[in-house]
């Protein structure tokens, strides 16, 4: 077995079978079919109609602030999660965007994913902030949240256009002491 195989955080718990690894531009077909779920793009900002090409492209453009990794149970990937880091005033600090399969949610995959990124920030990184938006409807996407220890800072109203309809988000972060 490979290093990736393993959580980076000691106390971390995997669902069985799960694996997360960086991703790459194999990954591109799985990704796009991951993106094109509604479940997965309701809670994101994803467009409909994502290409494998169009995910390719944005793999291997990826920038080196960019730390972004895939769960895969089996051969399928069910789930991705990034961290782009900031530069310059706000080296402290980095985004997080995640998302899971709309038939692998409630299983421990967005937990796990979350605990890898947030352990590369805290203990490979040196990030005090992570930051993050949810739709204010997706609730045990905040819940997850909280339990990583991130607040709701604030609502943003009509902050994206959803399937015919403005929604509002939380931005949300965590701030390490």
């Amino acid at each position: 077995m490979t290093q990736d195989r393993f959580p980076i955080a000691s106390d971390a718990r995997w669902p069985e079978g799960l694996i997360i690894r960086v991703r790459t531009p194999v990954d591109a077909e799985g990704i796009a079919a991951l993106h094109n779920l509604p479940g997965y793009r309701f809670g994101t900002l994803r467009t409909p109609y994502h290409s494998a090409d169009d995910i390719r492209k944005g793999i291997e453009g990826q920038p080196a602030t960019v730390t972004a990794l895939v769960a895969i149970l089996g051969e399928q990937i069910v789930g991705d999660i990034g961290l782009t880091r900031f530069a310059s005033r706000r080296a402290h600090a980095g985004s997080i965007g995640m998302g899971v399969h709309d038939r692998f949610t409630g299983r421990g995959i967005g937990r796990a994913l979350l605990g890898e990124i947030v352990s590369i920030a805290d203990n490979w990184l040196n990030l005090r902030r992570l930051e993050l938006t949810v739709y204010t409807d997706n609730a045990p996407a905040v819940a997850l949240y909280r339990r990583f220890g991130f607040a709701v800072e604030g609502t943003l109203q009509d902050f994206a256009f959803r399937d015919g309809a403005f929604v509002d988000a939380h931005t949300m972060a965590r701030v390490r002491r």
